[in-house]
């Protein structure tokens, strides 16, 4: 295996990678037209054909196959948000060495605008496809899902355990995995997504992002008291990289797109480890968390909006909203195997080492909140339709905010997981 030096080429004017990106949906034959120019150019390989392959869960990545001449075809991807560090082969046998099943990269290119990375192909599905197999009807065996589900996450539990050490404030200042919380609220994402002027048509009326976001809440009858700006100011200081604690080797992006299932469906393969390290374990869980249970609006908002009811009422500064958009069974067994299996042995090690910080649950809910608000611009009507780009803004205040009154799902199972934790 080689992987060829890139700091001697010229850096190109453009990124390239994020161009092909935007032109993918719109232009397909240019932007591959301009990743076979990359290909060529980055790698010894002699690349006949590149054909995309825009996916549900790519929400910021490319990804597809390559053809040779012999005849053969490799895999790529890639992550194409701006700023992002792709250093994945380096990461990805940080996870093999740590004990994770991985998928390691063949070919990669790190520098910026060309980043890529080129794997052999697998032919078994995604966990991800599987799980909305099951979730749409389409077929599929859940309890078969499950079984490896539970197996993976004990498998996870247990390289927690063994690599688990205190890392000091400068080290985990330096985790990739802050690039998909900390980063984006401070790094420029925020301000590009939600400029404060833009308006939104939604079923109660058109409103500018500031009054949705300096807002109160009402969601399904529960009573949320800080607006989405509380929130996100909270965030910002509770996610601040520079703090010591607990830390693991983790994948950090460990959700179902991230995720084969191989051996006929019954175990789990990891790969595209761009944000994998050494970084605290309770954020390690949040992606997974968040994205394989609570996300599927976001990955098929047209198919959700569809399928449900989204009915709002503004005034005096309140949002109102009810809907009847719920957590199939299939995503609701992710969490409890991610719970059962994962955070509460987890907080249960982190007691017996007295390593518990007092704020662990408003982090974890502050990284939660990352996820639907700064995974995709819900302010964009061309995208998401209004009344999922509400549901989603709903969803982000839920993860945040504490629930009154009736608790929110997220707020059941963090609750049993605080009693866990202090016992």
């Amino acid at each position: 295996m080689s992987c060829p030096a890139t700091s001697a080429r010229p850096r190109v004017p453009i990124d390239v990678v994020h161009e092909v990106f935007k032109l993918q949906n719109t232009d397909r034959d240019q932007a591959e037209d301009l990743l076979l120019a990359l290909i060529r150019d980055t790698f010894q390989l002699d690349v006949e054909q590149v054909q995309l392959r825009p996916l549900a869960i790519s929400l910021n990545s490319i990804n597809g196959l390559l053809t040779l001449k012999d005849g053969s075809t490799l895999f790529f991807k890639t992550h194409t948000e701006a700023g992002t560090m792709v250093r994945e082969y380096r990461n990805a046998s940080l996870l093999a060495e740590a004990g994770y099943p991985v998928l390691q990269p063949l070919y990669v290119s790190t520098e910026a605008g060309r980043q890529l990375l080129i794997y052999p192909v697998v032919d078994d599905p995604l966990v991800f496809d599987a799980a909305w197999a099951i979730e749409e009807g389409a077929g599929g065996d859940p309890r078969r899902l499950a079984d490896a589900q539970g197996d993976a996450d004990r498998q996870l539990r247990e390289i927690y355990r063994a690599t688990m050490r205190w890392q000091s404030a400068k080290d985990a200042a330096s985790a990739p995995v802050h690039q998909l919380f900390s980063h984006r609220l401070t790094g420029g994402r925020l301000a590009s997504f939600y400029v404060p002027q833009d308006r939104l048509c939604l079923p109660a009326g058109e409103l500018t992002i500031r009054e949705i976001f300096q807002a109160r809440w009402m969601i399904n009858g529960q009573r949320y008291q800080e607006s989405l700006s509380d929130l996100i100011s909270q965030a910002v200081r509770l996610l601040d990289p520079h703090q010591a604690g607990p830390s693991v080797v983790g994948h950090g992006d460990a959700h179902n797109g991230n995720l084969f299932l191989v051996d006929g469906g019954t175990d789990m393969l990891y790969f595209d480890p761009a944000f994998a390290g050494r970084h605290d374990p309770l954020l390690d869980i949040v992606k997974p968390l968040y994205h394989n249970v609570f996300a599927s609006w976001m990955y098929f908002p047209h198919a959700k909006a569809a399928q449900t009811t989204v009915r709002v009422e503004y005034g005096d500064g309140v949002l109102a909203i009810n809907h009847d958009y719920r957590v199939h069974p299939v995503r609701r067994m992710f969490l409890r195997s991610k719970v059962e299996n994962v955070l509460l042995p987890l907080l249960a090690e982190l007691a017996a080492r007295d390593w518990i910080s007092p704020d662990w649950r408003t982090r974890v809910k502050a990284a939660l909140m990352c996820c639907p608000l700064l995974t995709i611009r819900l302010a964009d009507p061309r995208a998401i339709p209004p009344e999922i780009a509400l549901l989603g803004l709903a969803s982000a205040v839920e993860m945040g905010a504490d629930s009154q009154e009736t608790r929110s799902l997220i707020d059941q199972v963090l609750d049993e997981a605080s009693c866990a934790g202090t016992s």
